[in-house]
């Protein structure tokens, strides 16, 4: 049976180019970057080329980028540095629809007496940039606010809030996680003082990510320990990887007009054909403002837990909110924050493309879902009462 994956804002395939330039540095060119004799020079000189190929995706400097282990160590290293630098301060700013990485930490950080202000959304995912002006007070020391949402793809005007901040001396963070190799960043037309970047979320390993460091930016090291990455993040460096995240930043930058083009078109075609073919569903999000791979689609009555048990029979790899919570029976924080209604809430799907996907597995897909959703309806108490209602009348 063919696996259709769909699940790409999880983690994606290494691209087989990624895999090649690493191969060698698992076996014969194993020498440490930060040796002195040429053997280990030699890998230097990779990271040296791998960072510039970060940078250039980013529109950044080299010396600007910072290697870490992934998007989580990037976004903590961002907040706990802020707090560090700037230790007068006491306030934190996110949003309810965080990634875990942020608002988990925050959490923790709430019960050692910082504040924290979740900013609202609307039904759409959008962000009220007036609620943001409100909550920034002399007290605050970061504002952290995702570029693109895991979950439904909407984006947030990050470089705008990121202004905002500047303009009262706030320190400005944003996951851009998700959005980096679907949508162009250039961190010359921006403030934006840190971002986080994980690997596996473009076509590079796991294990590997970045936090991008603005110039001049005050930065407290999370990791203590050598010299490494101009003693921003202590701990030999982890060089396949490194080389793996250069590579797939070449190709992200490559493949950039490709998933605006061709992915969004096959998203658009999905998300279309099952709204259409599926009465009570739903898509979930700002549709005119998101990345182009990602659709959230709900379906009333049904539980997505569900709907994923049927899909994965057939092949078929979705899943129902983030991955780092899908061990939790509790309905997608973010469609709470939404207000999406409790029985569309918990029927809820996230299809994520990529460059990789096929037009054949987008068909087999709107093929197979409408009556994998009548299956499961037909044994939903909830459906019934609804449908023997509707009759009625």
């Amino acid at each position: 049976m063919k696996t259709i994956y769909l699940d790409n804002n999880a983690t994606t395939q290494v691209a087989e180019d990624v895999l090649d330039v690493m191969m060698p540095y698992f076996r014969d060119l194993y020498g440490n970057p930060s040796s002195m004799h040429t053997f280990g020079g030699q890998v230097g000189q990779k990271i040296r080329q791998a960072r510039e190929q970060v940078a250039s995706l980013l529109g950044a400097l080299p010396e600007e980028i910072v290697f870490t282990s992934c998007g989580t160590e990037s976004d903590n290293s961002a907040i706990r540095s802020a707090l560090i630098t700037r230790s007068d301060k006491k306030h934190i700013v996110i949003s309810r629809v965080e990634h875990p990485a942020i608002r988990t930490l925050c959490s923790h950080l709430g019960m050692q007496g910082y504040k924290i202000t979740e900013l609202s959304v609307d039904k759409n995912g959008i962000l009220d940039l007036e609620n943001l002006e409100k909550s920034m007070t002399p007290d605050t020391a970061i504002v952290s606010l995702m570029w693109g949402n895991n979950e439904t793809g909407v984006i947030f005007p990050v470089e705008e809030a990121a202004g905002m901040a500047h303009e009262k001396g706030i320190l400005f963070h944003t996951d851009a996680v998700q959005a980096i190799g679907k949508i162009p960043i250039n961190m010359k037309n921006n403030v934006i003082d840190m971002l986080s970047i994980s690997g596996h979320k473009l076509h590079a390993p796991k294990g590997i990510g970045v936090l991008y460091i603005r110039r001049g930016t005050k930065f407290s090291p999370f990791l203590i320990g050598g010299h490494q990455e101009k003693e921003r993040r202590g701990g030999t460096e982890n060089t396949p990887s490194i080389i793996g995240l250069g590579k797939a930043c070449e190709l992200a930058a490559r493949n950039m007009e490709k998933e605006n083009t061709y992915v969004k078109r096959l998203r658009d075609k999905l998300e279309h054909e099952l709204l259409k073919r599926i009465p009570q569903s739903r898509v979930n999000g700002d549709i005119g403002n998101r990345l182009p791979n990602t659709t959230n689609i709900s379906f009333e009555y049904v539980e997505g837990e569900a709907i994923l048990l049927l899909m994965n029979e057939l092949g078929i790899c979705a899943s129902s909110g983030s991955a780092c919570t899908s061990g939790s029976l509790q309905p997608s924080h973010v469609l709470r924050a939404m207000g999406v209604p409790f029985t569309m809430a918990h029927g809820s799907i996230r299809f994520s493309l990529s460059v990789n996907n096929t037009e054949e597995e987008i068909d087999f897909v709107i093929e197979k879902m409408p009556a994998i959703i009548e299956r499961l309806r037909g044994m939903s108490p909830f459906w019934n009462a609804k449908e023997q209602a509707c009759s009625k009348q």
